[in-house]
């Protein structure tokens, strides 16, 4: 009997862990937008440090990224607790932001000028300013990565909340923990390893052999490249996931956009990629001309009430 209890509980605890990896795998899959744009912002906000300091700085945001989730991972569990209802509302209000960003990006990518995008280019120069306090540039730079890292980690912890929200609780928190630690080993993994990519080709380049000169050229080459397909990438993954999100919780659109996959035969699986990306710009767009219109409205409120 007790060999038989034994092996009831192992079965038990095997088929959980097999819950709690598929779970696991599913919301990753679904925060891959996000993710591509986490990816991409931080490896931005670590670019222009010095070099020797570059893998510190990553390792700080990292620290500050599992700080992030240890607060946001024990939120997200009281609500889905105590306020199921909330996590749809979440959600919406959630693609609607990815929306908003990828459209800001866009709008700042065609309206504004290179000259207005020069300091940025030029950011990396004032490390080699000797009046900067070099200390402070890079805990602020730290700070402004953390932040970025919170808010892009609410939008995670939030999709996943969405797609797990019909499983049970212990499932639930071991794939968020899971999730979490996955992300951010992933994340700044890569980010760490974006950074130094440079360094390892201008070493390579250095090397006598034809090859590792070869390989060492490719990468420098790849390296500000590499950095440009991940911003536009992450842009496009924002538009998909948001507008996904919109369109699968919106009953009409939703049974729209299945009957044009279905229709759509082989390519139903593009066709309704192409919708999720045509609805998050929509939405997009119109977030953000509201977002403007409130700033200009608040604008001219506040110059009437200046004194003439």
């Amino acid at each position: 009997m007790a060999a038989a209890n034994l092996l009831a509980l192992i079965d038990e605890i095997a088929s959980l862990l097999d819950d709690v990896a598929t779970m696991t795998k599913t919301a990753t899959q679904k925060t891959a937008g996000v993710l591509g744009d986490d990816l991409a912002l931080n490896a931005q906000q670590v670019a222009g440090v010095r070099a020797d300091r570059e893998l510190p700085v990553v390792w700080a945001v990292a620290k500050g990224s599992l700080v992030n989730k240890a607060i946001l991972v024990p939120v997200a569990l009281l609500i889905s607790a105590f306020l199921p209802w909330a996590i749809v509302p979440m959600l919406m209000i959630g693609g609607l932001y990815l929306c908003f960003e990828g459209a800001e990006k866009l709008a700042h990518t065609w309206l504004h000028s290179t000259a207005d995008d020069t300091p940025h280019h030029d950011a990396p120069q004032e490390f080699s300013d000797p009046g900067i306090d070099l200390v402070a540039l890079e805990k602020e730079k730290i700070k402004g990565a953390i932040r970025t890292d919170f808010v892009l980690s609410i939008e995670i912890i939030v999709i996943a909340l969405g797609i797990l929200a019909d499983q049970p609780m212990i499932v639930q928190v071991a794939a968020l923990i899971g999730l979490a630690l996955l992300i951010t080993t992933g994340v700044y993994g890569v980010v760490a390893a974006i950074v130094k990519l440079d360094d390892l080709g201008l070493y390579l380049y250095g090397k006598a052999s034809p090859l590792a000169r070869a390989v060492g050229k490719l990468l420098l080459l790849a390296a500000p490249r590499l950095m440009q397909l991940l911003t536009i990438a992450g842009t496009v993954a924002m538009f998909l996931v948001g507008g996904g999100i919109l369109v699968e919780h919106i009953p009409t659109i939703h049974h729209e956009a299945e009957h044009l996959a279905a229709a759509a035969g082989s390519t139903g699986f593009l066709v309704s990629k192409a919708i999720f990306v045509l609805a998050g710009l929509v939405a997009g767009a119109l977030v953000l001309g509201a977002a403007q219109l409130g700033r200009w409205t608040l604008g001219a409120a506040q110059r009437l009430r200046l004194p003439q």
